[in-house]
């Protein structure tokens, strides 16, 4: 009597909290996707096509909640402190585990708050330069240049702590050059600029500059990856080009909420990974300029860790402050 009784109890719990039972019943209404980002980034770029094949498979809306500010962290607190029922989930990017190293004191903690689901996208970062301004064609010849004329080359990012600024700190530690450093906001007015020759070159994402190397507006030096891409079969890889050690992307992936059940999270990472095997989805992302990723899970919370790690030394190293 006593073990109906808890049953009991136990089941009427779960219904008054609005907790989905198990995934065969999930989901009963729309989930929301938190992307911390503002809308049209590279978030959401992946995000909405993902969201949209999402939808069809489970029947129910998904709702994108665009919340930007402070470099993606803003939103990442109000998703850690989401009812983890299995409808709210939150878009996480590369930029997150770059994050802690620059603040200190985010009430918030990517590795522990969050269940990693799975990596969704992942475009490899390419170091491009406008052959106006900057004469050398191969990572060597840039190399040589840099370390000729210090401080002589400027390179464009995204901003102050995104993977286009860290990963050009990371090379400088790496290839021991130095290359002034010219935040913009965002990195459409970064790509903008490098085009127009007022900076020398940008450590950007392959979606946006793969276009613009085959317009011959910019000149591919090396793509940060370990395989060349098929956009660009002419420019090698930072390994092929003799820089080891320098593999930078900006990935983007869905976490679940601490606390959410676990057979949501096997389901919704069921889901993703069909979504990610049609077609139109791996068309989609090859005009963005990212292969399929394969991570997820445990490995994904690996991942996360090392690049946490991974980060934290570049900006100790290079000695990064926000402004």
């Amino acid at each position: 009597m006593r073990s109906f009784i808890a049953a009991g109890a136990a089941a009427l719990s779960m219904l008054l909290s609005g907790a989905p039972a198990d995934a065969q019943t999930w989901p009963q209404r729309p989930i929301t996707f938190m992307v911390p980002f503002a809308a049209g980034g590279g978030t959401d770029a992946f995000a909405r096509p993902l969201a949209a094949e999402l939808e069809k498979r489970l029947g129910q809306g998904i709702v994108i909640e665009n919340r930007a500010g402070a470099g993606g962290t803003a939103g990442a607190l109000v998703a850690s402190r989401q009812t983890p029922d299995g409808y709210y989930f939150f878009v996480g990017a590369a930029h997150h585990t770059i994050a802690p190293s620059l603040y200190p004191r985010l009430d918030y903690n990517i590795e522990t708050d969050f269940i990693p689901v799975a990596i969704i996208a992942q475009p490899p970062q390419i170091i491009v330069v406008n052959p106006r301004r900057v004469p050398a064609r191969t990572l060597a010849e840039l190399i040589a240049l840099a370390k000729s004329k210090p401080d002589s080359l400027v390179y464009g990012s995204a901003g102050i702590g995104t993977t286009h600024h860290l990963s050009a700190e990371l090379f400088k530690l790496l290839t021991g050059t130095q290359i002034r450093h010219v935040p913009y906001r965002g990195a459409g007015p970064a790509m903008a600029d490098l085009v127009a020759a007022q900076v020398d070159m940008v450590f950007d994402g392959l979606g946006t500059s793969a276009p613009q190397i085959q317009g011959g507006q910019i000149h591919g030096i090396a793509l940060a990856a370990p395989q060349r891409n098929p956009a660009i079969p002419n420019v090698p890889t930072t390994g092929e080009a003799g820089l080891q050690n320098f593999e930078v992307s900006t990935w983007y992936a869905v976490f679940a909420i601490k606390g959410t059940p676990q057979p949501i999270v096997d389901r919704m990472r069921q889901e993703i990974r069909a979504v990610l095997g049609l077609q139109n989805i791996r068309e989609a992302w090859a005009r963005n300029g990212s292969d399929i990723p394969t991570v997820e899970g445990e490995a994904f919370g690996r991942f996360v860790s090392s690049e946490v790690q991974r980060w934290r030394k570049v900006v100790t190293d290079a000695n990064i402050k926000l402004e």
